[in-house]
């Protein structure tokens, strides 16, 4: 018998048994348990259950006419007289799903000719063949019908397997449920209390809310039954028509209430469910279920006091069932209610003292007893109880107890937190669980713990845990240690040297983010520039690779250097140390060649050479020999960072010492001001009025240009051209060469291309030198790129770290200076022409600059005024102006009205444009557009074609506002520009 109750395996998904189906099957009055189970819905897997019903029970199953003779007639593989046994067995045995399907659809074939045939006698046994069926996952639908008729039988073995068909085959979605409403109704008022059993547990699983208004005054009148069983029964069918049809709660409220002074603990448990479920989904049962915590409060204390029942005894605790129900009653309606909490806090007490740990049910009572005893009104002597509840479970050796105690503790930690203190040894210990999940959740439990007063003495135990933690949980870990070092951090040298600690173990799970903010509280502490400085070199002597720890010394090597080697600012107590200018350089050589090094800590190194050149004059060659490699770097940041240093070491030392001083102290405040914004250094007045060039130009109202995504440029389609001229094929080499300037050698036109860097070094427009857009990390604000290759007659770039000599090439700017026949006016060749003596303007450095444009005042044009974009609600409007003196540039008037009745506030206009045109935003006139055309938003959009007369004005917009507190998003294309722009 044991190897018939095992699983059938099945490539199909099982259909689950309901605990009240189940009951069902039975006939006889259920466990509290399963009723409770069968109220709430939950379906458990139900091969195992029938099968111990409808197989091991072979004398049950002969006398209802289960296992049965082979009937007349039938014959051929699985025939209809098989026994449910046999047919088991027989799906059991085939090895292969194909096998079983084969099987099964020759039992489906024979129940569908018996079916058709309306046999009566084998009725009952093939509709259990197909609820064995239907678990094993395949179609029964055809047989549903089967199931009301047996329902409609006179007796009860047929009324038994029907309602359990009917509970396993149908559900509350199904429309022929409606048929067997009225052999409910009929079932319900039955004289047999089995049989009205059976209509309340079918009622209780799959009801209906048209079912449930019908039949709600049949099952309230069986509330009031003198039979227990009935009225268990009826309680819990309750609960499911009051949750599918809440407007019945008034008629359960009063039998409800009167059913709680039942002596059957049966039918106490199933009422104490529906109670619960009124109060849940009612204000005014709540109210009345609030005069009743004296009943509720006597029903709780009998089980407490009361002695040994075999008959509800569980683990040596009486009926811990019913218990844990009326506790979870009193925390509903203590809940917000001083005077009912005050009612239930002896009893409370008394069941948080007297219930014994030591078994699982008594562990489950005194859970339910500390939820209860933290969401009512509870005193503080109530609460500390509670919490030392839950610290013994901290210390059980069940870990599914110690998980259940963390996360209760981490839900009360805000109510109590002094008394969760206590226990907070016992909860770090926790932290270094072998279990992940109780890990994490000490680990937020500890973070919730930590304040002013204690943060020294946690942090420094999850710093010395830090070191032996899994690799998988460093990354919360140190991400928590993070936060609360930066929350709590008494001071600032305490704060760096826990971030360092933090940084030497796993500095790779450190976030950009917290190195970032390191630095500013760095360099905001100016008394500890020297001890930072040297606590990092420290560090650096046994440095393995980690990532953020380099950056942040390489950084305060770079900016205080020379504190390093003079001994500045050395604290009281400070342990002496002796570094030398070549020491300091070592340790930035060995982070360069490292192949862990990413290349944002290359670029630290970089940096951090070039301003020790001016702090260490003796290592300058050193260093210039450090930096040279990397003029040839495949990472365009690197080799952009290598030439312009290069550049700056042998061809501007009179401006080195200033170029290189200290960077100025960033306020915290105006720090988080600009991580806030995405704001980055701006350049001078003079370059701030050069128009932006480049590639895809996305401004907002004037604004500091917007970092772009990839997004934003798939959706504005920035390389689209009309007349796009092909490009002829290059060599990767070659494409290189293109991205710092015009190459020499080409004869052919050139026109779009579809490189991106191409684009944003805007190597296509002769209206302005290009720009370069710093990295986060970059030295200086955005540059003019020279041609480097400007002073040659070749392709062979120039050595930046050899000395210029004479010989000037005509200079520059563009790939299209070959074919462009529109004269261009005198550059500048540096941007630091004002700022020191004169530099040969032959010799093509990188520091080349430009010149602002100079601002002519602009006069009216008779262009047509257009429709740049109509939506719904939104129209825009251009109007053009053409300044004298300047054909390639157009100013444009734009105007927003609003079509809408409702304003729009936070109202940004942004534009992009083709490469071959230079675009600047001016600041809108105001950020709110006043509702049905009651006011206009203007804004200057100034626009300048580089290829004025061979390709026309395109642009594309995207308006963002908000309405009514949602985000809304307009988007278009302008192509029709008047032509002559």
């Amino acid at each position: 018998m044991q190897a018939q109750t095992e699983a059938i395996p099945s490539s199909h998904n099982p259909t689950p048994l309901s605990a009240g189906a189940f009951e069902a099957l039975g006939g006889l009055p259920g466990s509290n348990i399963i009723s409770l189970a069968c109220l709430e819905g939950n379906r458990s897997g139900a091969s195992t259950l029938m099968r111990k019903l409808i197989i091991s029970r072979s004398g049950v199953d002969r006398e209802y006419g289960l296992i049965g003779a082979l009937g007349p007639g039938q014959s051929g593989g699985l025939k209809m007289g098989t026994r449910l046994r046999d047919m088991i067995r027989a799906v059991r045995a085939c090895k292969t799903a194909a096998e079983e399907r084969g099987v099964i659809a020759k039992e489906c074939a024979n129940l569908r000719n018996a079916f058709k045939e309306n046999d009566q006698d084998y009725r009952h046994r093939n509709v259990a063949k197909l609820m064995f069926i239907h678990m094993l996952g395949y179609p029964t639908h055809f047989g549903q019908m089967e199931c009301l008729k047996l329902i409609a039988s006179a007796g009860f073995p047929e009324k038994r397997i029907g309602y359990l068909g009917l509970m396993l085959l149908l559900d509350e979605r199904q429309e022929v449920l409606m048929l067997v409403t009225n052999s409910l109704k009929n079932d319900l008022n039955h004289a047999n209390q089995f049989i009205a059993g059976l209509a309340l547990c079918a009622l209780g699983n799959i009801c209906s809310a048209e079912m449930a208004r019908d039949l709600a005054p049949e099952v309230e009148k069986l509330l009031h039954n003198n039979n227990s069983y009935i009225r268990k029964k009826a309680a819990l069918c309750s609960v499911r028509i009051v949750r599918k049809v809440p407007d019945l709660v008034e008629y359960f409220t009063n039998p409800a209430v009167g059913l709680l002074t039942d002596k059957h603990h049966g039918v106490l448990i199933a009422a104490v469910k529906l109670c619960h479920e009124l109060c849940q989904n009612s204000e005014a049962a709540l109210e009345q279920m609030r005069k009743q915590v004296q009943t509720l409060v006597r029903i709780l204390k009998n089980l407490v006091v009361s002695g040994y029942a075999p008959e509800y005894d569980v683990g040596g605790i009486t009926d811990p069932f019913l218990q844990i129900r009326v506790l979870r009653l009193l925390r509903l309606v203590g809940k917000g209610d001083a005077d009912s909490s005050d009612v239930m806090s002896d009893i409370l007490a008394q069941v948080a003292t007297n219930t014994e740990g030591n078994k699982n049910a008594g562990n489950a009572i005194l859970y339910e007893c500390v939820l209860t005893i933290m969401a009512i009104e509870a005193i503080g002597g109530l609460r500390v109880l509670a919490v030392n509840i839950l610290g013994r479970f901290l210390a059980n050796r069940d870990n599914n107890i110690r998980y259940v105690a963390l996360n209760t503790l981490v839900k009360v930690v805000s109510v109590d937190t002094q008394a969760v203190q206590r226990h907070r040894t016992t909860i770090v210990e926790c932290v270094k669980d072998s279990d992940v999940s109780i890990r994490r959740r000490a680990l937020e439990l500890v973070y919730a713990l930590v304040n002013e007063t204690n943060v020294k003495a946690l942090t420094k135990e999850l710093l010395e845990y830090l070191k032996v933690a899994d690799p998988e949980f460093k990354a919360d870990l140190t991400a928590k240690i993070c936060s609360l070092v930066q929350k709590f951090a008494p001071d600032k040298q305490w704060y760096i040297d826990q971030l360092i600690l933090v940084m030497v173990e796993p500095g790779n799970y450190v976030k950009e983010e917290v190195l970032r903010t390191l630095i500013v509280v760095i360099s905001n502490a100016t008394d500890l520039h020297g001890y930072t400085v040297r606590q990092l070199y420290r560090s650096m002597q046994n440095w393995n690779g980690q990532e953020g720890l380099s950056q942040v010394a390489l950084w305060c090597i770079g900016e205080y250097g020379e504190m390093l080697i003079n001994h500045q600012n050395e604290l009281p107590g400070e342990e002496p140390l002796t570094v030398t200018e070549s020491d300091a350089v070592d340790i930035i050589e060995t982070v360069m060649k490292d192949v862990r090094s990413s290349s944002n800590t290359q670029a630290f190194a970089l940096t951090a050479l070039l301003k020790l050149s001016s702090r260490f004059p003796s290592n300058t060659q050193r260093i210039k020999d450090l930096i040279k490699p990397h003029k040839g770097n495949l990472i365009l940041e690197l080799q952009q960072r290598s030439i312009e240093f290069g550049a700056i070491l042998n061809r501007h030392e009179n401006l080195k010492t200033q170029l290189l001083e200290r960077m100025p102290v960033l306020d915290e405040a105006t720090y988080v001001s600009k991580k806030a914004d995405g704001a980055s250094i701006s350049l001078g007045a003079d370059v701030k009025r050069a128009a932006p060039v480049g590639g895809p130009d996305i401004l907002a109202n004037g604004g500091p240009k917007q970092e772009t995504t990839n997004s934003l440029i798939d959706l504005l389609n920035l390389d689209a051209d009309d007349s796009p001229v092909p490009e002829p094929h290059k060599s990767a080499g070659d494409q290189l060469l293109s991205l710092l300037g015009p190459d020499p050698l080409s004869t052919s036109g050139v026109g779009t291309t579809d490189n991106v860097l191409m684009d944003i070094l805007s190597l296509g427009t002769p209206a302005a030198a290009s720009t370069v857009a710093p990295s986060p990390t970059s030295l200086f604000p955005p540059v003019p790129l020279a041609d480097p290759f400007a002073a040659m007659g070749s392709a062979a770039p120039v050595d930046p770290f050899a000395p210029s000599t004479g010989g000037s090439v005509p200079r520059k700017t563009s790939l299209l200076d070959e074919l462009d026949a529109v004269p261009q006016a005198p550059i500048k060749t540096s941007l630091l022409d004002d700022l020191g003596p004169a530099v040969p303007k032959d010799k093509g450095s990188l520091l080349d600059g430009l010149d602002s444009v100079p601002i002519v005042p602009a006069t009216t044009s008779a262009y047509p005024t257009i429709t740049a974009l109509e939506t719904s609600g939104l129209k825009v409007l251009f109007d053009f102006v053409k300044p004298p003196g300047n054909a390639q540039s157009t100013v444009i008037k734009a105007s927003y009205i609003n079509l809408s009745p409702s304003p729009y506030t936070d109202f940004i206009f942004q534009a992009a444009v083709p490469k071959f045109l230079q675009l600047q935003l001016e600041p809108a006139s105001a950020s709110v557009l006043p509702a049905s055309g009651g006011g206009v938003i203007t804004q200057t959009i100034n626009v300048t074609n580089t290829m004025r007369g061979q390709k026309s004005l395109l642009m594309k917009l995207r308006i963002i506002y908000k309405v009514d507190g949602q985000d809304k998003v307009e988007q278009g294309q302008v192509s029709n520009f008047p032509q002559g722009l």
